[in-house]
């Protein structure tokens, strides 16, 4: 099993920037991919970036270029900076991690969910 927290969520204005971050623990011995999903009220749950255990990077087009996706095996935690944001990022952003260490953009191939962490952006 693996668990995940993230943190960092909140509330920021058009064009502004946070920066989320995934603590995994657990059976995290294994190489593992990672990655970032958002769901905002009455809509899917969507791909927003994922990295492979030697960080390769995928984006989804809606974020391509206003985020990055990081991570840092030596402490089991991956990143996502979102810089520009916009008032349509608003959503609850979730981390998954995948028994596989290649990247995934569906969220059926990712095995292990954290609780979710809010993210606003007003106009």
């Amino acid at each position: 099993q693996v668990q995940l927290v993230e943190s960092g969520g909140g509330l920021v204005q058009a064009g502004g920037s946070l920066r989320l971050s995934c603590a995994a623990s657990g059976r995290t011995s294994s190489p593992y991919a990672m990655g970032w999903f958002r769901q905002a009220p009455v809509k899917e749950r969507e791909f927003v970036a994922a990295i492979s255990w030697s960080s390769s990077t995928n984006y989804a087009d809606s974020v391509k270029g206003r985020f990055t996706i990081s991570r840092d095996n030596t402490k089991n935690t991956v990143y996502l900076q979102m810089n520009s944001l916009k008032p349509e990022d608003t959503a609850v952003y979730y981390c998954a991690a995948r028994g596989r260490p290649t990247i995934a953009r569906g969220a059926y191939e990712y095995n292990y969910w954290g609780q979710g962490t809010q993210v606003t952006v007003s106009s």
